[in-house]
C-alpha cells in the first residue's frame, strides 16, 4: 500500500487530476491600520481559577495597536449588563471603543450587545429574512 502512495506523490498525471478535499485558498487580507489606543480591542476570559478575595476569572483586555494590555479580576458568573457598566466605567480613561474582538460563545456575545444597546437607548429592530 505505501508503495501505491509513493507512486501517485511522484507521478505527475496522478497530481494533476487528484481531487483536492481543502478549500481553495482565497486572497490574502491586509490589516486595517489602527490610529487610536484603547479603541480596536481584543477580549478574553481567563476562567476557572483559584477563588482570591471573591474573585475567579479575570477578564483581558488587548489593546490592538500596542498590544497594552489590562486585567480585571471578576466572577465568573458575572452578567452580561455587568460587563457592560464594566466597559463604560473603564471608558471614561480610554474612551469608548469602536471594535471588540472576541472567541465567547455567541449567546454571551448576543447578551452583551442587548445590554449595550439597552444602556446607549438603542432601539433594535429586527427583522426575518425576506421581510423587511
Amino acid at each position: 500500500m505505501k508503495d501505491i502512495g509513493k507512486y501517485v506523490d511522484h507521478y505527475n498525471m496522478c497530481q494533476k487530476i487528484k481531487n483536492r478535499i481543502e478549500a481553495p485558498v482565497g486572497k490574502l487580507n491586509l490589516s486595517e491600520v489602527l490610529e487610536k489606543l484603547w479603541i480596536h480591542l481584543i477580549v478574553d476570559f481567563i476562567t476557572k481559577l483559584p477563588l482570591v478575595v471573591g474573585k475567579d476569572t479575570i477578564l483581558v483586555v488587548c489593546n490592538r495597536l500596542l498590544k497594552m494590555i489590562y486585567f480585571v479580576a471578576i466572577t465568573e458568573d458575572m452578567s452580561a449588563e455587568g460587563l457592560v457598566w464594566l466597559f463604560r466605567d473603564n471608558g471614561k480613561l480610554y474612551g469608548f471603543p469602536e471594535s471588540v474582538i472576541s472567541d465567547s460563545r455567541l449567546q454571551f456575545v448576543v447578551e452583551l450587545t442587548k445590554e449595550l444597546n439597552k444602556m446607549l437607548g438603542i432601539e433594535m429592530k429586527l427583522s426575518t429574512s425576506f421581510n423587511p
